[in-house]
């Protein structure tokens, strides 16, 4: 990283960094961990749980067999403003995905029920792969699971989805929350029968005492945001179904049209997750590019100085409190770090001010509810096109902006957002 990046960073002023060690997909294949085959198998645990999470959540998942995926929705002009003609920007609606109502849902339900799922099998309640998942949601699997504990460390979103799937089968659930996790989300998961341990410090240090808990105790599973293949494989579960959910809607994805990815940025495990799954789909016709809050960029960092999770936003000077909550993260995962050392594009980070400005033109323009951490994505495009790459030269462009949560959020948490943005915000 140049001299003037580094200051740009410190002064919390917005950066593009584009990624010096991304290379073509024929070069990073074979020194992946997972591969399409790991997703693909994700994919079909999440199918075969189908009939279960239908069961579970019947109101929100019977119509889909218990399919949890967003749609894609078409933005206008004004998401379009700075980018060539050509372009267009789509919106991909996580944050109105059923039960949990973000991005997370995807991967926390899928390390849910990995668990569960071994557990059972273990005790004799499930048989092989073709048995009936639905016995999961019967009383002798629910009593099994009321004796076994599930923990994370959460800003809130992962936390909300690991807790409503973990309780609807009866497991006991704690999550370690930081200081950035919003009061709203707290209430919510304590209303589904989840213990809420209240931290102080920031992420890293409510992951590291959650970890340092269930190590000393064989009931206690600990889904580490840092560390899980598990959640990472269900995140890019999403990236995996992309091409079909862009063909149906008529959108082509080549080296001529590229498809840009806008991904907000927290530790890593979603956009990382999707980031590669849309790689391996759709080849270097995809490019990833994560955004975060000038106020923790923590991934960039990572990144751009190669130490993952050796290095973190303090040494710049940044405490990462930011309205961001659910990017207010130190220090980036290793494993999404090295899995993105040759896939992802670049990083930018949107200024604090602009947050609440981005959501409320969302909400004037767009009628979107969504979170300041998922209304950053909107910066990107822009900023893409403003950057001059290479891989985008000449040729027109289809951008997708990940709303990764915001459709839970309470009419007051919304209202005193839009209250930060001002009356000019919105043109």
């Amino acid at each position: 990283m140049d001299a003037a990046t580094e200051a740009a960073l410190r002064a919390q002023h917005p950066v593009f960094w584009s990624n010096p060690g991304r290379r073509p997909l024929e070069e990073v294949r074979p020194g992946l961990a997972v591969g399409l085959d790991d997703i693909r198998a994700a994919a079909d645990r999440l199918a075969r749980f189908g009939p279960l999470l239908a069961a579970l959540f019947p109101g929100e998942l019977s119509r889909t067999g218990g399919i949890i995926e967003s749609d894609l929705i078409p933005l206008g002009p004004w998401a379009a403003k700075g980018l060539p003609a050509g372009d267009a920007v789509w919106l991909k609606a996580d944050h109105l995905l059923p039960v949990a109502g973000s991005v997370k849902a995807r991967g926390g339900f899928h390390a849910v029920l990995r668990l569960a799922e071994t557990l059972a099998r273990e005790a004799g309640l499930l048989d092989g792969p073709m048995g009936d998942t639905t016995a999961l949601a019967g009383p002798a699997a629910q009593a099994f699971f009321a004796g076994q504990t599930l923990s994370v460390g959460s800003t809130g979103n992962l936390g909300l989805s690991i807790g409503i799937m973990g309780r609807a089968l009866g497991f006991a659930v704690t999550v370690h929350m930081s200081a950035e996790a919003k009061a709203w989300k707290k209430a919510r998961l304590r209303a589904v029968g989840a213990t809420v341990v209240e931290h102080a410090g920031d992420y890293a240090a409510a992951c590291a005492e959650a970890r340092q808990e269930a190590a000393a105790a064989p009931t206690i599973h600990f889904i580490d945001d840092e560390n899980s293949l598990d959640l990472f494989l269900g995140y890019a579960v999403a990236g995996l179904r992309l091409p079909g959910q862009l063909a149906a809607g008529g959108i082509e994805v080549s080296r001529e049209r590229p498809l840009c990815l806008h991904l907000p940025c927290g530790v890593g495990g979603a956009p990382g997750g999707i980031a590669l799954g849309a790689r391996l789909a759709f080849g270097d016709a995809a490019l990833a590019f994560f955004v975060e809050p000038a106020r923790a960029p923590c991934m960039l960092w990572g990144l751009a100085t190669g130490r993952h999770d050796g290095a973190h936003i303090g040494e710049l000077g940044l405490d990462g409190r930011t309205l961001a909550d659910g990017l207010a993260v130190p220090r980036p995962s290793r494993l999404v770090g090295r899995f993105m050392e040759g896939v992802c594009d670049g990083v930018l980070t949107v200024a604090e001010v602009d947050l609440p400005r981005l959501v409320a033109q969302a909400w004037a323009q767009g009628g979107l509810r969504l979170e300041p951490s998922a209304a950053a994505a909107l910066a990107g495009p822009a900023r893409v096109r403003g950057a001059g790459l290479a891989a985008l030269a000449g040729r027109p462009a289809s951008h997708i902006v990940w709303a990764t949560g915001g459709g839970l959020l309470p009419e007051a948490d919304f209202a005193a957002v839009l209250a930060l943005a001002g009356e000019d915000a919105c043109s």
